[in-house]
């Protein structure tokens, strides 16, 4: 490429090209490959455990116990005794996958009703218990 030099008039052709921003260029990408390089090529070799899938559970059912202002059970909205509720949660404890158990407690129902249901549901080997609140 040719250029010519506009302070002399005697249409001389002017050889020589800039250098300094090809030399800019070479130099960012040569910091680049310099950084990336070391990255790609030093990894630590490791020998990773083989991990066995298993297949997604099925969600367990919900068991809604509701305890009402006069301190009766119902399961799943069905009345039932302090008996019969035992015998219930002795049937729920012995399914795979274990129901969730969800306590309903009325506001104005003695603690006692609803702490004799949460030892009922200990004593069969309910594990997995839960209150549900109103915001």
């Amino acid at each position: 490429m040719a250029f010519s030099d506009p302070q002399t008039d005697d249409n001389d052709v002017m050889s020589e090209i800039n250098m300094i921003p090809l030399i800019d260029v070479m130099l960012v990408l040569l910091i680049v490959f310099m950084i990336t390089v070391p990255v790609m090529t030093h990894s630590v070799n490791v020998n990773l455990p083989q991990a066995a899938t298993e297949p997604n559970r099925d969600k367990p059912e919900t068991i809604r116990l509701t305890v009402d202002a006069d301190g009766q059970f119902h399961w799943n909205q069905s009345p039932l005794t302090f008996s019969e509720l035992e015998a219930h949660l002795a049937q729920a404890a012995l399914m795979d996958p274990q129901p969730d158990l969800h306590i309903r407690g009325d506001k104005a129902v003695r603690y006692e009703h609803v702490a004799s249901a949460m030892a009922a549901a200990q004593r069969a080997g309910i594990r997995k218990l839960a209150f549900v609140t109103e915001p």
